[in-house]
């Protein structure tokens, strides 16, 4: 309870470092913060076509099917590639000052789920011109987002305490976070797995919570009880890991730096 009393006391460095990285990230660009909208809409573009027009998947709206699990799922690959090296490319902060150092991959997942904020505005007006527009069962949305953020708060705060000391997992976290969006029902309904191997595909976290978006936003359904229980279960196990885990390892951070 002392240690996230201390997190707590020093809220206002996350803001100011949540912040700092919302203006930086696209200060140099000429488009600057419309990034933030055409990241999404570019690779929707990409997998639509390829998937709908290439590879014949015959989906409904696919491009709106697409989007309700593509915004989520830039949220959970941008967190991890960012947070993996959040503690090392501070480096210098943490070695010559005392903070949390927990704060760094806090902030860059608070930063990028800003970012999700802000596409699902341009996700759910999407959804109204193309005629899907949305129900009641929208309220049960922040539930939804409170639930993944702290499984990428967990996945986010193992990486990046691990990276300090096995600097491969930069490397590692890039290419199996590109597998895992094949391996999860991103581009694809969960009907079309094959059932012998469905079983083992539901231990995903990530198809559970991609289910319960598409419940919501797409299907205009409220989410299965027993799929929502499953993913605030598996999320709350990897956000108390990555916590413990962190805060055993980063006794070692300034050595390490």
């Amino acid at each position: 309870m002392d240690q996230l009393k201390e997190i707590w006391l020093y809220r206002e460095m996350v803001f100011s470092l949540v912040k700092k990285d919302l203006r930086s990230r696209y200060k140099a660009s000429v488009l600057g913060f419309l990034w933030t909208f055409l990241n999404p809409i570019f690779q929707l573009i990409v997998y639509s076509f390829v998937f709908s027009q290439v590879m014949g998947v015959r989906t409904e709206n696919y491009s709106m099917f697409l989007f309700v699990a593509l915004v989520p799922w830039i949220f959970l690959s941008a967190s991890l590639n960012s947070s993996t090296v959040s503690v090392i490319a501070n480096k210098n902060l943490v070695q010559k000052i005392y903070f949390p150092r927990i704060i760094l991959p806090i902030s860059n997942v608070c930063s990028n789920f800003m970012n999700m904020l802000f596409s699902f505005i341009v996700l759910i007006i999407a959804l109204f011109i193309t005629g899907i527009g949305v129900s009641v069962y929208i309220l049960a949305l922040p539930i939804i987002m409170i639930v993944e953020f702290m499984f990428v708060m967990g996945l986010s705060l193992i990486v990046s305490c691990i990276n300090v000391y096995f600097r491969d997992i930069e490397q590692i976290v890039g290419i199996f976070t590109l597998a895992w969006q094949f391996l999860s029902p991103v581009m694809y309904d969960v009907s079309m797995v094959p059932e012998q191997v469905k079983s083992l595909f539901y231990l995903n976290p990530m198809t559970n919570i991609i289910i319960a978006y598409r419940n919501i936003l797409y299907d205009k359904l409220m989410p299965d009880l027993s799929t929502l229980l499953f993913a605030v279960g598996l999320s709350a196990v990897f956000l108390i890991a990555g916590y413990c885990l962190f805060q055993r390892l980063q006794r070692g951070f300034a050595e390490e730096l």
